[in-house]
């Protein structure tokens, strides 16, 4: 046997490195990113903020500030505190690891976040995909009756999902984390709550077993990596074990601390987004061809159903036009023909229109 094959788990051979491709020169619409950049005044502000950052010191671990700030700031319920991560990422991969005891099965729909089930072969987990139905809702009797057999000790419902963008339905989440019980916990990803403004974050006192999970990513700060999540103390005390101690750097901090002094800021340019979907979904639901999918979250998620051009055959003429977007198709059966298109500004989305109408008349 070789090297790798001595030391390596087979289950970590088999699985393929996360891609992200090159997108310089391009639109790039297939990160869920947000297009828009802090006013000037606010930018020369937080140099001035980062330039004081002690950089030669280790962050202090416990991050109370900035934890307070995020309580404060971000919807968390009074008594209630969170623990953070490099990214939501990071915090799906301590959950996991906290709750690797053998045998231990981690559920999700499917399609959903690509990381629940990577990060469940990483701690040496069980993965089960439940599929959605074909209209992308949840099919409760299908994750009632998993709950039910495999009893998973890590339950998860991205809401809204990715990569569909749609809510599910609230009751039925409640049904299935009450079905999970003592058993395990139920994390609920709010990755792109900014865009749904709907939340379970106040529903915290109510399930001991529940975790909400959010980013500030997809709120305009994705290049500082930070997550965080809440639960009872005694599950947060836990998971909290499991963290490095200087997980968050001391540039992420300093930004993020700033940042939620000026929150107001990031709520408006989650606004326009807010238009700019519905807007955009129409002028691509009236394209030739093309379904687009309701949704909650920063993206549109649309099927291609023209005879004149697949899938695959539209995000190469994409990318030939250098418009950048997610190709979802070969994710799972149900995404069939599927494209996932993030929200911009206006100029970005009438460039990825133009592309669109290019490429559908070939």
């Amino acid at each position: 046997m070789s090297l790798i094959e001595n030391i390596i788990r087979p289950e970590v051979r088999a699985l393929s490195a996360y891609h992200v491709p090159d997108a310089g020169g391009f639109t790039k619409l297939d990160a869920m990113e947000n297009p828009y950049v802090l006013p000037q005044t606010l930018r020369e502000a937080l140099g001035r903020r980062l330039s004081e950052v002690a950089l030669n010191r280790y962050p202090v671990p416990s991050y109370t500030e900035l934890k307070a700030k995020i309580c404060a700031g971000l919807g968390v319920p009074p008594g209630y505190d969170v623990i953070l991560g490099n990214g939501s990422d990071e915090l799906i991969t301590l959950v996991s690891v906290a709750c690797a005891k053998p045998g231990a099965k981690v559920l999700a729909p499917t399609p959903g976040f690509v990381m629940y089930a990577m990060s469940a072969k990483f701690a040496g987990l069980e993965f089960v995909g439940v599929p959605l139905k074909p209209d992308f809702t949840l099919d409760k009797a299908a994750m009632l009756d998993a709950i039910a057999k495999h009893k998973p000790a890590i339950t998860y419902l991205a809401y809204p999902n990715n990569p569909t963008g749609n809510l599910f339905d609230a009751d039925d989440m409640v049904e299935i984390i009450r079905a999970v019980g003592d058993s395990g916990v139920v994390v609920v990803d709010e990755a792109y709550q900014p865009f749904a403004q709907s939340t379970f974050m106040p529903r915290l006192p109510d399930f001991a077993n529940l975790v909400v999970m959010r980013t500030v990513s997809k709120l305009g700060l994705a290049g500082i990596r930070l997550g965080y999540m809440s639960c009872s103390s005694e599950l947060l005390a836990e998971f909290d074990k499991v963290r490095p101690p200087y997980n968050v750097n001391v540039l992420t901090q300093a930004a993020a601390e700033f940042v939620l002094e000026h929150v107001d800021v990031l709520d408006a340019q989650a606004a326009s987004l807010r238009w700019e979907r519905t807007k955009l979904s129409a002028d691509l639901a009236a394209l030739p061809g093309v379904e687009v999918f309701p949704s909650a979250a920063n993206f549109l998620l649309i099927r291609v159903k023209n005879a004149r051009i697949s899938a695959d055959g539209l995000f190469t003429a994409l990318l030939d036009r250098k418009v950048l977007i997610k190709n979802v198709g070969k994710m799972h059966p149900l995404l069939e023909n599927c494209l996932r298109v993030t929200v911009s500004t206006p100029e970005e989305n009438r460039i990825f229109l133009d592309a669109m109408k290019a490429s559908l008349a070939l």
